[in-house]
């Protein structure tokens, strides 16, 4: 099954969005817990057209993010955990919250991906606007119910959607030691985004 990745941006009334592919995990128990099956490893591009789509709110569990928290970026962003109905994770609507897939891993789960997706506004207002623009050693703080989780930014890449289904089983793998993936649109060209930007941070500090 897949997990398709789908923002929505609301821009002066109009819309655009943003549609990736990932392997969603079978998880082997309750949505938000710390181990998972292997995810498939078939992808493929989105191909239908976009639709409007609204976020599916998922109950908060213990260790769930409540605040992400992007220094250099001056980012203090709300975390929702939201489902993905139907294979398809869709962010809250409010470009300044983000929205964290609960049928993944958690932040400070040993073993996983903790996916944390928001909105871009090429405008501006997003809280994830300008997340291509971190670097190499940013430190990111998640904030949850346990306490203060610490990350270092490892990786920051752009990816073009189809690109992006290619690879997905490896950047969003519940299999992978425990880390953090932030991901948002990129690439406006008047109507669409045509790119992806994913940020992958590794804790510094046990939880």
């Amino acid at each position: 099954m897949l997990l398709a990745v789908a923002g929505l941006v609301l821009v002066g009334g109009g819309a655009a969005a943003w549609i990736t592919t990932a392997p969603r995990a079978v998880p082997s128990a309750p949505a938000g817990a710390s181990t998972a099956t292997s995810p498939s490893t078939s992808t493929s591009p989105v191909s239908e057209p976009p639709v409007l789509r609204e976020a599916v709110a998922a109950p908060r569990r213990p260790g769930a993010p409540v605040e992400l928290v992007v220094p250099a970026l001056g980012v203090a962003a709300p975390v929702e955990p939201v489902r993905a109905p139907d294979g398809v994770l869709v962010p809250p609507s409010d470009p300044r919250r983000l929205g964290w897939w609960a049928g993944g891993a958690r932040p400070g789960d040993a073993r996983g991906s903790a996916l944390v997706a928001g909105h871009t506004v090429h405008t501006g207002g997003g809280a994830l606007d300008d997340l291509e623009t971190l670097r190499r050693g940013a430190p990111v703080r998640v904030r949850t119910d346990r306490g203060l989780l610490r990350y270092e930014v490892t990786s920051v890449r752009v990816f073009e959607k189809g690109r992006l289904a290619r690879e997905s089983a490896r950047l969003f793998s519940q299999e992978a030691r425990g880390r953090l993936v932030l991901l948002t649109c990129e690439d406006w060209d008047g109507s669409r985004y045509l790119s992806n930007v994913v940020v992958v941070a590794e804790p510094t500090a046990a939880p």
